[in-house]
């Protein structure tokens, strides 16, 4: 097998084998988004596509392809996609975004920036979420299936900080961080109400949250974040992080 970069999904020059079909459908309301929300960034996820003997193409990892990753001097254990997907289902599924008051980002360790519609709904099985991966690093776009073809995934372009409403306050999770409780996270670094024009004092707030297998991230990777924290004295997985910073903030909003 040999690996495939995104600069040659990006712009291909020769004949690329047919990529599996993964089908979207979008949710059946859409999500009207209120002036502020909560913004999430998975950062230094390990999304990589990779060609097999067979010609196909699939999500890097480290249970299908621990030699390839051995022949490219890679750490098996640090290609580990599904931590995204576990992440990406946890935000997605939320209350938080169902109320239409979440909007997600993912950077990869290569730097490919993705906006996710919180309209998607994201396939329960790491095997479909690998094929719907490997089709918008290809084809830079999903749109969904039927009649409507909204836009559910696309690929955007750097820096991130391009992406932010001006104001926003950007906080990085980190084990060493600032101690929070879900509850006083909320009551300390996000607005009463998430409601109000652009003009109002009520600020956006953005959260910068880890998808690799180790490590955190850095303010040298994100100049602008202005604090780190963490929201457990224990080490959690960034889906049960995620989960414990939305519970304070839903409860915070009365989001049930």
């Amino acid at each position: 097998m040999t690996m495939s970069g995104n600069d040659e999904a990006a712009a291909p020059t020769a004949k690329r084998p047919r990529l599996q079909q993964t089908s979207l459908e979008n949710t059946e309301e859409d999500i009207e988004l209120p002036k502020k929300k909560i913004i999430v960034l998975l950062d230094q996820a390990r999304l990589e596509t990779a060609k097999t003997k067979k010609g196909e193409f699939e999500l890097l990892n480290c249970d299908d392809h621990r030699d390839l990753c051995r022949k490219a001097k890679k750490d098996p254990a640090a290609c580990r996609p599904d931590i995204c997907h576990q992440e990406l289902l946890a935000l997605i599924d939320s209350p938080l975004n169902k109320a239409g008051c979440l909007q997600v980002y993912i950077r990869t360790e290569k730097g490919v920036l993705i906006e996710i519609s919180p309209n998607i709904r994201v396939p329960r099985t790491f095997k479909r979420f690998s094929g719907l991966m490997v089709q918008l690093l290809h084809k830079l776009k999903i749109k969904a299936s039927g009649n409507c073809g909204k836009t559910l995934l696309k690929v955007i372009k750097n820096p991130f900080s391009d992406h932010l409403p001006i104001g926003t306050r950007v906080y990085g999770m980190s084990c060493k961080g600032t101690l929070y409780s879900p509850s006083a996270l909320a009551n300390a670094l996000i607005p009463d109400s998430n409601q109000g024009d652009d003009d109002d004092d009520v600020h956006h707030v953005c959260f910068v949250i880890g998808a690799m297998a180790s490590g955190h991230v850095t303010v040298e990777d994100h100049p602008y974040i202005e604090k780190m924290i963490s929201v457990s004295s224990y080490p959690l997985s960034g889906a049960a992080a995620i989960a414990r910073i939305l519970g304070g903030i839903e409860q915070h909003w009365g989001i049930v």
